[in-house]
Formats: structure tokens, sequence, C-alpha cells
């Protein structure tokens, strides 16, 4: 079979053996660096035939040695592409590839007559090293070790046996043994680190992909906490203010618009509001529907926490309307605020999320569901906050569930 068809036998395309050269996964990684073994090989000892063959016809055993290796080689490239056993054909070409050079060796005639050709030999627990891995390599290197070391025992019977090799010829091998190896494991291992770097690089751009999604998930705080494996986050804060927005009859409106164009408008919406949020620094909760929460003092201490979230407030419903003139709708917001102390922490181990819980959550809720249309509804804990520094219109005091009856203000400017 042609040396040159060696990925055809693979079953695959030049375009494809090239493709997996340049974009390797683990199975083709072991497939293109076993393919480079027994290619520089296979050359090898089609130049080993054609000398040794020249040489007169008492060299023939010696030729025979690598003529078998080739003929065993693709007959095992054969039998692979028909059975795609990949494993068994790693197993054979290991064997041959250890084999194969100390047989030579000892069929020239030793170390000295061969010029040390079983060097070659190296090849094989090298491969095994970057084709099986470092634990199921080292069986291979031991017989490496055991067959050099029987060689070197045995030496003086190989060479009482010898046949006269010219010097020039013994010149050239000692040559090729030298230059062909270290040629064959650079290019192998400059490949291999090659994709090793390759690896390295795009785990360090997903790694920074996973780091953006983390924390477009959970505060950059509590996402670091996470990482050192703190699963048991909650955390006691004194005194947030939070906030809560919904669209005004957004019942109504999933009615009379596509589902797909209903998502984009309210992805549109939002993510204006996330900017204004990381403009101010507060931590955007959740959104649920329409439904947009946000905290500010939470989970990083913000002095002013109530002003701050009172500025957004009036900075949405300026949003809202250049948003309703871009588009051409009139939708209209309710938006509730509440402050006090709270829980903040992620509970769970799947789907986590940062979320906080207390009494201002679930009052900063009651405003915004029982509020008016485009307007700004607060209790009277974040009214007593902030009636020194904002205008107020008094709304008296309307029934709040679990509450009663309670005072409530709208922030008008």
């Amino acid at each position: 079979m042609p040396i040159s068809n060696t990925n055809a036998v693979f079953g695959i395309t030049t375009r494809e053996f090239w493709h997996n050269i340049s974009h390797p996964t683990d199975a083709t990684l072991g497939k293109a660096i076993l393919s480079i073994l027994v290619f520089a090989e296979s050359l090898v000892c089609i130049f080993w035939i054609f000398t040794l063959s020249g040489l007169g016809e008492g060299y023939a055993i010696m030729a025979a040695v690598p003529y078998a290796y080739v003929i065993l080689s693709y007959a095992s490239l054969l039998i692979f592409y028909r059975t795609k056993k990949f494993e068994y054909f790693t197993f054979t070409q290991l064997v041959m590839l250890l084999v194969m050079p100390f047989f030579m060796q000892w069929a020239i005639g030793g170390y000295e007559a061969s010029s040390g050709i079983a060097i070659w030999a190296i090849l094989s627990p090298i491969g095994a090293l970057m084709i099986l891995g470092t634990k199921q390599s080292t069986p291979w290197f031991i017989l490496f070790a055991f067959l050099a070391a029987l060689s070197w025992k045995l030496n003086y019977l190989f060479a009482g046996n010898s046949l006269p090799i010219p010097s020039h010829i013994k010149d050239t091998f000692f040559l090729m043994n030298i230059m062909g190896t270290a040629c064959i494991l650079y290019a192998v291992m400059r490949y291999f680190q090659s994709q090793k770097e390759r690896t390295l690089h795009e785990l360090e751009l997903e790694q920074a992909r996973s780091e953006k999604l983390l924390l477009n998930i959970l505060p950059k705080s509590i996402a670091s906490r996470l990482k050192d494996n703190d699963m048991r986050i909650a955390d006691s804060h004194e005194a947030v203010t939070i906030l809560f927005a919904d669209i005004v009859d957004f019942t109504k409106l999933t009615a009379t618009m596509p589902p797909a164009e209903l998502v984009d408008l309210l992805s549109q919406l939002f993510s204006r509001f996330d900017m204004l949020a990381d403009r101010y620094g507060l931590e955007k909760i959740k959104t649920i529907g329409d439904g947009y929460m946000v905290v500010g003092g939470a989970p990083v201490y913000l002095d002013n926490h109530a002003n701050v979230i009172a500025q957004l407030a009036l900075q949405m419903q300026e949003e809202l309307e250049l948003f309703n003139m871009q588009i051409g709708k009139q939708l209209q917001m309710r938006i509730g605020i509440s402050s006090g102390p709270v829980v903040a922490g992620v509970i769970g181990t799947s789907k986590f999320a940062y979320d906080i819980w207390g009494d201002p959550v679930n009052m900063a809720s009651r405003m915004e569901k029982n509020g008016l249309p485009n307007t700004i509804q607060v209790s009277e804990f974040t009214y007593n906050l902030l009636k020194n520094q904002h205008t107020f219109e008094s709304r008296g005091p309307i029934p709040i569930k679990g509450k009663g009856d309670v005072n409530t203000y709208f922030l008008k400017s």
C-alpha cells in the first residue's frame, strides 16, 4: 500500500486530515501523532531496504526486517480501516516501533555495526506518552530500557555474526540515526506543544467568557466567594433600598404582539435600565416577566442608597418616555420603593441566583402593585430618608395586604 495513502487508510479525506492536524480532538490528536511516527519510520525503512539490498545477497536478511515492518504496518492500517478499532492499531504500531529497530540492530551486527540503529525504538514510548498518557506510557519505556540492556548484554553475540559494512554507509547510518530521531522527536513534540498552547489559549478565552457570564448573573463580590467554595452565602444588611418596576397592562400587551417582538421590546427597555443601574452603582436582582427589581446597599454598602435609588427611578421614567417616542407606543410603568434591613445571599446548588429577603422587599413590591401608572410610590420609611432631598406628594393611607392602612407618598422630583 503506498505511503502517500496513509490518511486515506484512516478513513478521512486529505482536507479532513489537515483539518484534524490543525484542530484536533483527543482522538484525532492521537491519530495525527501516530500517523507522523509511522510515516517517518516508513520512509526510513525504505532507505534501509534499498541501502542494505545494494550491498549484495548476503544482506537480504538485514533488509527483510524493515521490509517486514512496512508490510505489517500497512496491513494493520488496512485492518483498522475496516474494523475502526484505533486502540488495536495503536498497540500494533507501538510494538513494531519498539522491536523493529532492535531486530535490525541484531541482524546487522550489534551497536557498532548498525551505528546504534536501536535509538529509533525510543519513538515507541514517546508515542505512547503523547497518545496514551503518562501512566500507560510507563510500561513501554520499561520495555525499551529492557531491550536496550539486553542488546548491550548480548552485543558480543551479534557482533560475532556481523557482515562487513562499508564505512561510508556506517557513517551515513550514524548521521541518519541521530538526525532522523532528533528531527522526528522535535517535529512531534513541537506539534504536541503547539496544540497544548492552542488549547491553553482557548481555555483562557473560555474562562474569560465564563467569568463574564458569571458576573452577569451574580455580583462580583458574591461570584468571588462562590469561586472560593463559599457555598453558604447569607449576609445581613441593616440599610438598603429596593425598587420594583413593571409595565402597566402588560397582559393586554402580550395579546396584541407576537412573542418574539414582545421579548425584543422588553429586552431593549430593560437593557436601558441595566445601563442606568450600572451607572449608579446599583445591583439588579432579577426580572420576572415585565417586572424589574434593583437594590441599593447590597451586596456592597452604599451610604446614600435611598437617594441613589430615587434618582434611578426618576431616570427610568425619563428613559421610558424616550423609548416610547422611538417605538411609537405609549407604555406606562409603575415603580415602588421601600427601605430597611434585609438578608441577601445565594441559596441552592443549581441554577443559583443572588436574592434578597425581608419586609422591605415585600413592602417595595406592594408599593409597585398598589401604585398608579407613571408614578413612583414610596413607603413612609423611604420618605423619611428622602423628604429633605426630594419633592413628594402625600397619597395618604392605602390598604396594604398584611399591613392594613399604610401612609404612602409619590416621588415627584
